[in-house]
């Protein structure tokens, strides 16, 4: 694969996240807009149920790219594993069709074994596009962390260009906003001297990391 720089990287991953935050943004745009028209306090109150659930939104999904993507700024080199699992909760709430089973071994994980395991969880999410279940697991050994995401449901769609950026597969040219987060957990694992590894099936798809400490 070609190298692909932090710079054009981190416009790409701004891109995905820019994505992801304009349907709810553009929601609480439309529910202000219709809120200032209305006189009718059933629809008044309508529009308010709206604002609600699109403001939620969009703040679950601000406080999953934070982590996801971010610096984690607040955070030591340890990310407690309450709030990576807090925010995959709500992000998987939102869809309201999957399952969370999760598995963890420890209170905390270092922020790189994070990071991944919150763009796991974002793929298998995005996956499940008929829902299912979702298994999580991660654990801190005394020589490297390991994380393991495990999706299945009906007819796992799993984004083929994605499975090639997991794999080193993609040319720096071929990436895009919705690959970047497949290069960054790949480039992420492969500065640690860690990997990645994805296995995908008609009904289950499994994305592991293993990452060495120290």
């Amino acid at each position: 694969m070609s190298s692909t720089s932090s710079l054009d990287l981190a416009s790409l991953l701004c891109s995905r996240l820019c994505h992801d935050l304009l349907s709810p943004v553009g929601a609480l745009t439309n529910g202000l807009e219709l809120l200032a028209e209305e006189r009718d306090p059933e629809m008044r109150q309508r529009c308010l149920d709206l604002l609600e659930q699109s403001a939620r939104i969009s703040t679950d999904k601000l406080k999953f790219f934070r982590l996801a993507f971010g610096a984690a700024g607040g955070f030591g080199d340890l990310v407690p594993l309450d709030d990576a699992r807090g925010v995959v909760d709500a992000l998987a709430a939102n869809n309201g069709r999957i399952e969370l089973n999760w598995q963890l071994s420890g209170d905390s994980l270092p922020k790189p074994a994070v990071k991944i395991l919150l763009n796991f969880a974002l793929m298998a999410i995005e996956s499940l596009v008929r829902g299912g279940t979702i298994d999580i697991a991660a654990d801190m050994r005394e020589t490297a962390s390991e994380v393991v995401v495990r999706a299945s449901g009906t007819k796992v769609a799993f984004d083929p260009d994605v499975a090639r950026a997991l794999g080193g597969e993609l040319a720096a040219d071929e990436l895009s906003s919705r690959t970047a987060p497949a290069e960054m957990v790949r480039a992420l694992a492969v500065s640690m001297g860690g990997s990645v590894k994805h296995v995908i099936a008609d009904d289950a798809l499994v994305l592991g990391a293993e990452l060495p400490l120290g």
